[in-house]
């Protein structure tokens, strides 16, 4: 059963649940599921665990975690929009995971966790080691946190590449202009220690794009399409310089003329145990 705590600032997902996000968090899911899988089974989820989903989204991480636990586990995916619970009701036919609406800072169940996870969620909340110590408080003695985050940071074109490098750069300030962290990645462990975890341990698997591949140009184009509306209000692009329609085309052009490999931001994973 959820609960907030009274007076509490409720956490916030800036960019929305609209088709064209929908769209944009499936594709990254689909990105990062072989990593996710990797990263949680290395953070110790394992067969007839019960694990919390914080922001669980689309469900995919969820679903991720179902398979790991088996039917013998259960998990429950939190998440404060109605849109992205109904669309992950709909892609999930595992009984064993479920989703619940409520707020990630204050989440409360009545029944304590053997594992709460999250993957791309400390990066939007205003004190992510705040998050971190409440929800460290929902898991049994011994019980594992693990977290999952990008490092933005990491984010470039091998050879370098002017035009690709502009977007990135703006994709940082898009983000910190939306109160989000995009190189939280780095901090994961120093945040779950702050949070009072032992046994903190982690680390960062670095995909990269491939010449020529199409994913790249789409995943960036996806972003700077959900930020737009932060980058233009600021003042860093104009609507015409960005040019969404054919944004993807032309970093496609851009990369492919420069016969460049694309690094992708960087999914680190931390994990400790509560005392």
């Amino acid at each position: 059963m959820a609960s907030t705590t009274p007076g509490s600032r409720p956490s916030t997902y800036y960019l929305g649940s609209e088709d064209p996000e929908l769209a944009r968090l499936e594709l990254q899911s689909q990105f990062l599921e072989e990593p996710t899988r990797l990263l949680l089974r290395t953070a110790g989820i394992i067969p007839g665990m019960r694990v919390l989903d914080l922001g669980s989204g689309l469900g995919h991480v969820s679903r991720a975690v179902g398979d790991l636990v088996g039917s013998d586990g259960e998990v429950v995916g939190v998440e404060a929009d109605p849109r992205m619970i109904a669309a992950a009701q709909e892609r999930t036919s595992a009984p064993h995971v479920r989703f619940v609406e409520g707020d990630v800072l204050t989440y409360v169940d009545s029944e304590r966790f053997d594992a709460v996870v999250g993957r791309l969620i400390l990066f939007h909340l205003p004190d992510p080691v705040a998050a971190v110590r409440h929800h460290l408080g929902a898991l049994r003695p011994g019980g594992r946190m693990v977290t999952l985050d990008y490092d933005v940071g990491a984010v470039r074109s091998v050879p370098d590449e002017p035009f690709t490098r502009h977007l990135g750069d703006l994709v940082l300030a898009g983000f910190r202009l939306v109160g989000a962290d995009p190189t939280i990645g780095a901090c994961l462990q120093d945040h779950l220690i702050a949070a009072g975890a032992e046994d903190v341990a982690g680390f960062g698997i670095q995909p990269y794009v491939v010449k020529g591949s199409p994913i790249g140009p789409t995943m960036v184009a996806g972003v700077v399409r959900t930020l737009a509306p932060a980058i233009v209000a600021h003042g860093l692009a104009t609507d015409a310089e960005l040019d969404l329609d054919t944004l993807a085309d032309r970093i496609a052009v851009a990369l492919d003329a420069a016969g460049c490999v694309l690094v992708p931001p960087t999914l680190v994973g931390a994990w400790g145990r509560r005392p």
